[in-house]
């Protein structure tokens, strides 16, 4: 025979769950992603291209076509760096994703929001607790239908019981709630993901860098022994007395300054190599690169089409999560101008005296709240469930702003970067030529001085004008490069239909939160 107090047990337990099948209707207004300006035309710099349709693009009244967007943001881009083909870059990238701070960070962000889920999701069930002790207590003669008069003696009771209670989420309060959480936790992932996905793109711009102050450092180690050997050329004529001590002291002036802005450059290198061991999680002290002047960057990222952008760019998902947090958290704002209602209960033994409290006739239940009632109804509260639902609102409004703005800031980066990456290839090219240009007059200048044509300031002038060449040059590869990752960082780290190389296993572990 099955006890009694497990019988209202199980009773409780039905009642709850008809009622929370029954429960849970929502009050949060129903979620729309709101429409952007400019996610349904191409990108300025590619109005010339023809995107190629497949299944589910759209043809424009321009004839020019758009894909529509779907959520993609948790797609892993894999390693997008790879595309420059250059091994040690490769190192740098997986020694960053496993050991920068800012990214463990992160990961410990996205453990707190999913613990935080984990708490608020506690609110669908029920909680039950055990108890024992003893206590003292004093009954009135009504509560035991006795007439006014009768003496009931106050008595110590032991109790050994277990307690159960759960809110029936009649209009959706609870589970607004979760969803709010739910939304909060998607957003601190995709944070996450955007956060690797600076550190990604600041490793390698770090590396450009780098490569490109020492590419800087070779034109001027090479200016400096242009400038020795033209040095011993005007000691020469000196000592022949050819030309006066003027043009000595010129010529030693060019060496010391070319040697002067090499050590500049050096400074530069230092500071990079220290900003770039912290981004990999090292000590300055503890690392070292070895030098490796940078060459010409020739790839060609395809940008794809904007409402594919919405997709992948993480920093857009996590603006769209707290719009879903704060639309979710209208609802809870709402539910507050309804009754709630909490089924409460417990069941155990109690007995007069500690020996006597396990025996069957000692068993005692308890069903509905020991103080207040179980079902309430708002009434007055001077204006605080008003407030709260205006600020639930004003919440949701201001995150839609901020999604819309954040949108147009991706495309902004986008274009900004495609013009950069177009210029710059024509820039490139021509600063080329006035290399060439500027070598084959410093090389005429310095023929001409000895033969005695020129004076010593036309050949100053020449050298100069080649020494600024060769370092523009070299500073536009290295602008080239920048612009590239920027250009992939701007995408959300992927583009278009193009395969994507998968994540090393030690960088998948380095940011999978369990």
């Amino acid at each position: 025979m099955v006890p009694t107090i497990y019988k209202w047990s199980m009773r409780w337990i039905s009642c709850s769950g008809c009622l929370a099948i029954a429960a849970g209707c929502s009050l949060a207004p129903k979620y729309d992603r709101p429409p952007v300006s400019g996610s349904a035309t191409p990108f300025k710099e590619l109005q010339g291209a023809t995107p190629s349709l497949s299944s589910d693009t759209a043809p424009l009244a321009d004839g020019s076509t758009w894909k529509t967007a779907q959520p993609s943001e948790s797609i892993p881009r894999g390693e997008w760096w790879t595309i420059f083909n250059d091994p040690k870059l490769d190192e740098l990238e997986s020694e960053a994703a496993l050991n920068n701070q800012n990214l463990e960070a992160a990961v410990a962000r996205v453990k707190e929001s999913r613990a935080i889920t984990q708490t608020v999701r506690s609110g669908l069930f029920p909680t039950v607790n055990a108890g024992f002790g003893p206590t003292r207590e004093k009954v009135s003669p009504a509560s035991q239908f006795q007439p006014d008069g009768t003496d009931f003696p106050s008595q110590t009771l032991w109790r050994a019981q277990a307690n159960a209670a759960y809110e029936v989420d009649l209009f959706g309060r609870v589970a607004d709630s979760v969803q709010a959480s739910k939304a909060d936790a998607q957003r601190s992932e995709a944070l996450l993901k955007s956060v690797l996905l600076a550190l990604q793109a600041d490793v390698a711009q770090n590396y450009f860098k780098l490569r490109e102050l020492d590419a800087e450092i070779d034109v001027f180690r090479r200016t400096v022994t242009l400038r020795q050997q033209a040095l011993e050329l005007v000691q020469h004529k000196y000592r022949e007395g050819d030309i006066s001590e003027l043009d000595l002291a010129r010529a030693r002036s060019e060496l010391a300054t070319a040697r002067s802005d090499e050590m500049t450059v050096q400074r530069m290198r230092t500071a990079s190599e220290h900003s770039l061991a912290v981004l990999l999680g090292r000590a300055p002290s503890e690392f070292s690169m070895a030098a490796s002047p940078i060459e010409p960057i020739k790839v060609s990222v395809p940008p794809g089409l904007p409402s594919s952008l919405l997709e992948r760019r993480p920093d857009v998902a996590a603006a769209e999560q707290a719009m879903i947090a704060a639309n979710a958290r209208i609802g809870v704002a709402k539910s507050a101008y309804f009754p709630s209602l909490i089924l409460t209960g417990s069941g155990g033994f109690e007995a007069a005296t500690l020996a006597d409290l396990f025996k069957w006739s000692s068993r005692a239940f308890l069903l509905g709240p020991l103080v207040g009632t179980a079902l309430t109804i708002p009434l007055f509260d001077g204006g605080k469930r008003k407030g709260n639902l205006a600020n639930s609102r004003a919440v949701y409004e201001e995150d839609v702003a901020l999604y819309r703005q954040q949108v147009l800031t991706a495309f902004k980066e986008v274009e900004d970067n495609l013009s950069d990456l177009r210029i710059l290839r024509d820039q490139v090219q021509t600063q080329s030529e006035a290399v060439d240009a500027s070598s084959r007059a410093e090389q005429l200048s310095s023929t001409q001085y000895k033969e005695g044509a020129v004076n010593y300031l036309d050949v100053i002038d020449a050298q100069r004008t080649v020494l600024q060449s060769q370092r523009a040059a070299v500073q536009l590869s290295g602008v080239q490069a920048v612009a590239t990752v920027n250009l992939v960082r701007a995408l959300g780290g992927g583009w278009g239909d193009a395969e994507a190389t998968p994540l090393a296993p030690g960088m998948e572990e380095s940011i999978s939160v369990k």
